[in-house]
């Protein structure tokens, strides 16, 4: 058990653990854009590039819960440091893919590795470092950093991807400069926990994601928050994609950028909704733009020859934004709830488990396309998502 001093905290030493949340949240995103460009450059079809998305969960899922639990033995710091490192040398990684697709797939899968350790670890860290704060203050700087650097990689990919010579390599190279920087200031960042004198003792999978309210309230509707952001960008992107001026890689990043940076706008006003009202109310706000943008994507998608159609998917990228960012700080709310400190990151671990399997949804749309289509699936996802409401409205009233 760590006898380590207690560390002084700063009231602003929250944001150098959320700058290192915000560089391993950039690295995680900014392949989203380049799909496209990796289909013509290196022939490869949609069920790959899909593939390479998704591969990104198969890292992210184990390295959550494991990290978590690591990291409510170890500390927070002593797991980020070399988790900042790894997610540099996906990057560096993502460099050799235009001499073999397989180097696409390591570097994504290294980038999940990097990421599901980083997110329940880091997202306590920026949540103890806020103490001062006022209630509520660190779920949101957390969900805010991972949505920032989300966001903002896929937008600056696009563009550099779009514009700039030599696409294969450029969009990687901002990640490069901000992981230094995040891993530079982020090293001797206070670490403030302690773990308790039980800890050794704690199970894998925390007693509150046993329990009814996380189990039928939070869980079904968890994955639909990277679900609606990479249906927007992903999915909805590629489909609307060939009417954008001949300009796919810069509209994906560009809706991309909207859809999560709407994601960031929304969630000060979730989180005030949270504080204010039933917790029901936030993730049944976010299911209603859920089924809205599910729903209107799948029409803009049926719509072959409709004028302006990939102007029109803007609002569209909107409102699942604001289901991403509004069920993300939902999920994080009803975690800091049902959580005490000493299971904080596992249970933040298991809800970002659940939620990143959603980014397997481009991967399995394009799966089961062959059966009419992808139309008729994005369609059941918006009806999926007005199912959830009563529900959730029941286990969480």
């Amino acid at each position: 058990m760590s006898t380590r001093p207690v560390e002084t905290v700063g009231a602003r030493d929250w944001a150098r653990a959320a700058l290192a949340m915000f560089a391993v949240g950039w690295g995680a995103n900014q392949y989203a854009p380049l799909l496209t460009m990796y289909q013509d450059e290196l022939g490869l079809g949609q069920n790959d590039v899909t593939a390479m998305f998704a591969i990104y969960i198969v890292g992210l899922i184990p390295a959550l819960v494991v990290a978590g639990r690591w990291s409510d033995l170890n500390g927070r710091r002593r797991l980020m440091r070399p988790v900042l490192v790894l997610s540099l040398v996906a990057t560096v990684v993502m460099f050799l893919g235009p001499n073999d697709p397989l180097w696409l797939y390591l570097g994504r899968f290294l980038a999940g590795v990097a990421s599901g350790a980083a997110f329940g670890p880091g997202g306590a860290w920026i949540r103890e470092l806020s103490e001062s704060g006022p209630p509520g203050a660190g779920a949101r700087r957390a969900a805010v950093a991972v949505s920032g650097g989300f966001g903002l990689s896929a937008l600056v990919a696009g563009i550099v991807g779009q514009f700039l010579p030599a696409p294969e390599y450029t969009p990687y190279l901002p990640h490069l400069v901000l992981g230094v920087v995040a891993l530079v200031l982020a090293w001797s960042a206070p670490d403030p926990f302690r773990p308790a004198p039980d800890a050794n003792r704690a199970p894998l999978f925390p007693h509150s994601a046993r329990t009814r309210r996380f189990a039928l309230g939070v869980a079904p509707w968890a994955p639909l928050v990277f679900g609606c952001a990479s249906m927007s960008f992903i999915v909805l992107a590629g489909l609307l994609g060939g009417d954008a001026a001949g300009m796919p890689v810069l509209y994906a990043g560009l809706l991309a950028g909207i859809t999560l940076g709407t994601g960031v706008l929304v969630q000060p006003a979730a989180r005030r909704l949270a504080s204010a009202a039933a917790p029901w109310r936030v993730p049944v706000a976010g299911l209603v733009a859920a089924a809205l943008g599910m729903a209107a994507g799948a029409g803009l998608a049926a719509a072959a020859g409709l004028p302006l159609r990939a102007l029109l998917m803007v609002p569209v990228s909107v409102l699942l934004g604001a289901a991403y960012g509004t069920l993300l700080v939902g999920g994080l709310v009803e975690v800091e709830l049902l959580s005490g400190p000493e299971e904080h990151a596992a249970m933040v671990a298991v809800f970002y488990v659940l939620a990143y399997l959603g980014m397997a949804t481009p991967y399995v749309i394009a799966a089961v396309s062959p059966l009419g289509g992808p139309v008729p699936w994005i369609a059941a996802v918006a009806v999926v998502c007005v199912m959830l409401i009563p529900l959730t409205r029941r286990q969480l009233g």
